[in-house]
């Protein structure tokens, strides 16, 4: 059959790359986060589950999924950090995440809110009181 998936000269095959997956094959043709439409901003912090299957634990999780559970196992990594180590398209990210999530296998932690950080005024009169003591 001419043609094939990992044949050269097919659209599936990068002479440089080798064969090619497309991202919508990978998330099963999803493009949200799951059932729970968890929001991941690019600067979210993903670390590990202690439920997270360890890398010889027989589970039905993919290749990618398991990228990003080693990617968070050594160090806890923002969105975008995990969609550059895994060169994933952070859309793809995105939606492993919430499957991995789901599987109660990362906790996702979002940054403070600007409004919600204390006003620099405050802080120096802070800092101020304390040199006086």
């Amino acid at each position: 059959m001419h043609g094939g998936p990992h044949e050269q000269g097919s659209q599936w095959f990068d002479n440089e790359a080798g064969p090619l997956v497309r991202p919508y094959a990978m998330t099963g043709g999803r493009t949200t986060a799951g059932p729970q439409a968890a929001r991941f901003d690019l600067i979210a912090l993903v670390s590990l589950d202690s439920a997270a299957p360890t890398a010889h634990d027989d589970t039905a999780l993919g290749p990618e999924h398991r990228s990003i559970i080693e990617l968070c196992r050594a160090e806890t990594q923002t969105v975008a950090e995990l969609a550059a180590d895994t060169d994933l398209p952070v859309g793809v990210v995105r939606v492993l995440l919430g499957d991995l999530l789901e599987l109660a296998c990362v906790k996702v932690s979002r940054p403070v809110p600007p409004a919600q950080l204390p006003d620099e005024k405050i802080l120096r009169e802070v800092i101020d009181g304390l040199r006086a003591l």
